[in-house]
């Protein structure tokens, strides 16, 4: 087992620090790289967090000045990407380091998407085959940091967010703009309550699990989700029983930026329900996956059969078949005290109807191993609403 206390440097995909108190390197990271004047982005819940201050007096020990940017809800919208580009034209800033959890980080991904050119948000749309042309200099230079070990996003441009016009859930990003560099410090996640220590996990949980579901032949990304499965499953329950277990919370960042990475495969139906009962209902993204995930599960048994084994190697069960996996995947949602439906989120029996559409467009839906049509996810979300498992 790896010690979680050292300090590693990455460069796969882009350059990463792992390690304890690695947040105060940030500041002559700027430096080295002609930044000046940083927009900080995170969310409203996050902005008198301890860390935020923490970032900003970094910076200023290294003499680059910085302003935080926090008009961030929990499911980020366009319009607050908006608001975030005038505020960084406005500020002249000429970085964006975007901090906190999926919500903080996601803002910022995306203001460093449009930050210093004229091209709209929606043209970023993942599911445009023809994305804008332009450069890795049209780009804000971005540094990404997770403080928590759920959505895995810090190493890549990929944003999600809420179009305001639709009512739904879209995914923007370039393949030109990549992070400069991910800071991995455990001792950020340190103060994350319970509850919602155990709801990023299982966001990860499931991003791993679904990316190695997908049918498609990648070894480099299966890989990558079996370890994040391992670590996950080894750690998450420690981490919330625990809080203060700075191994089990290294042991789970780790394992969120490799499940994070996974799913550059592909993900399923957990996440294209998921996004549109985030973007219809506003709820919790990593609660809504756990409550999401044995339904699922039950509809690809077909396809999951043969991958069984391997999830439940990683996951340390007994049982290597799919009944086994299945069951380890409630044993521990159960433990985690993951609510049993969707009511106990507030999502409106009424709303079920226009998720299942929306969901049905989702891009997510497209690499689930089992095909689904718009009334078989309506279904799903009916068994999801009372009783999930």
């Amino acid at each position: 087992m790896p010690d979680f206390l050292t300090h590693a440097d990455w460069t796969f995909p882009v350059p990463m620090r792992y390690g304890p108190g690695r947040l105060v390197e940030i500041g002559d990271f700027c430096v080295q790289n002609n930044i000046a004047n940083p927009l900080i982005v995170t969310d409203r819940g996050s902005r008198d967090l301890p860390f935020i201050e923490r970032v900003s007096d970094v910076c200023l020990a290294s003499k680059v000045q910085s302003v935080v940017f926090s008009d961030v809800s929990p499911n980020p919208t366009d319009q607050e990407i908006a608001r975030g580009k005038r505020a960084f034209e406005e500020g002249r800033h000429d970085a964006v380091i975007a901090i906190g959890g999926g919500s903080g980080m996601d803002a910022g991904k995306a203001i460093s998407l449009v930050g210093c050119n004229d091209t709209d948000l929606w043209a970023f749309d993942y599911d445009h085959s023809e994305p804008p042309d332009l450069a890795s200099e049209s780009f804000v230079p971005l540094i990404c940091v997770p403080t928590t070990a759920g959505t895995g996003a810090e190493t890549e441009s990929t944003a999600m967010l809420t179009d305001t016009e639709q009512g739904v859930k879209r995914c923007v990003w370039h393949a030109k703009q990549k992070p400069l560099l991910a800071v991995l410090d455990p001792e950020l996640t340190l103060g994350l309550p319970a509850d919602l220590t155990a709801w990023t996990g299982c966001d990860a949980l499931v991003h791993a699990i679904e990316a190695y579901s997908v049918p498609d032949w990648n070894p480099l990304c299966d890989g990558l989700a079996l370890e994040a499965i391992r670590l996950i499953s080894g750690s998450l329950e420690r981490a919330v029983a625990h809080g203060e277990d700075l191994e089990a919370r290294g042991a789970m960042l780790v394992g969120s930026c490799l499940a994070g990475i996974s799913f550059l495969k592909g993900l399923g139906l957990v996440h294209a329900m998921s996004h549109m009962v985030g973007a219809v209902c506003d709820t919790h993204h990593g609660l809504t996956n756990a409550v999401l995930l044995p339904p699922v599960l039950l509809f690809n048994k077909s396809a999951l059969m043969q991958r069984s084994p391997q999830i439940s190697q990683a996951m340390g069960l007994l049982s290597q078949d799919f009944e086994g996996m299945y069951s380890g995947v409630v044993e521990l949602l159960d433990t985690l005290e993951i609510p049993r439906g969707l009511s106990d989120l507030q999502v409106p029996e009424k709303n079920l109807h226009i998720i299942a559409e929306k969901a049905f467009t989702d891009a997510a839906r497209s690499t689930n191993p089992v095909s689904s049509s718009v009334s078989e996810i309506r279904e799903l979300l009916e068994v999801s609403f009372y009783k999930a498992r």
